[in-house]
């Protein structure tokens, strides 16, 4: 994945419009590559937007309730990616997954999006709801795109139990010592 990181950094994939799809579960390091990936970008250029996904929807939401849904896009287009951190993870109503969907269908092709999600592509109704604007956005998303997939511990899990093993090792050094405790994997 370190290589595909690397290639993905150069920005080639913007040419075209490429899209970069990060899945997996929480911890994973997702987000991190995401921010990752749009820094090497910004160094190369290119202009980004990184935002959690629920923050863009509201923006896109007020736009739409003031009529300007199509000028705010053409505020977005003017990035060469947008990076739409954890998308799915909170649930949308049908207008938050109707301006979504806009927006996935505006850039289609002509811009990149790199989405992280902890939710597979056979969870995306939650996000579209229905299964036809589902099946829409996925087509749209994959049809030109580069998808990794996170797996393994949770780094966040890996880095309680580091910590919590220095803190008993320190104790120990200084004689006051407890009883080791593990913290569980979600």
């Amino acid at each position: 994945m370190l290589a595909k990181a690397r290639d993905l950094a150069k920005g080639d994939f913007l040419e075209d419009g490429t899209n970069v799809l990060l899945f997996g579960l929480p911890g994973r390091g997702k987000s991190h590559l995401a921010c990752a990936i749009a820094a090497a970008l910004v160094d190369r250029g290119h202009s980004v937007l990184f935002t959690p996904a629920y923050q863009l929807v509201q923006i896109l939401l007020a736009a739409k309730r003031d009529l300007a849904l199509p000028s705010m896009l053409r505020k977005l287009d003017v990035y060469d990616a947008i990076v739409l951190d954890d998308i799915g993870y909170v649930q949308q109503s049908v207008d938050d997954a109707e301006v979504l969907f806009t927006l996935l269908a505006e850039r289609y092709e002509r811009r990149s999006l790199i989405i992280t999600s902890n939710l597979v592509f056979s969870e995306w109704e939650r996000i579209f709801k229905n299964p036809l604007s589902t099946m829409a956005a996925i087509d749209r998303l994959v049809h030109r795109s580069v998808i990794l997939e996170f797996d393994g511990p949770s780094i966040r899990f890996e880095e309680a139990e580091r910590r919590k093993r220095a803190e008993s090792a320190k104790a120990a050094r200084a004689g006051t010592a407890k009883p080791p405790t593990t913290v569980e994997t979600p």
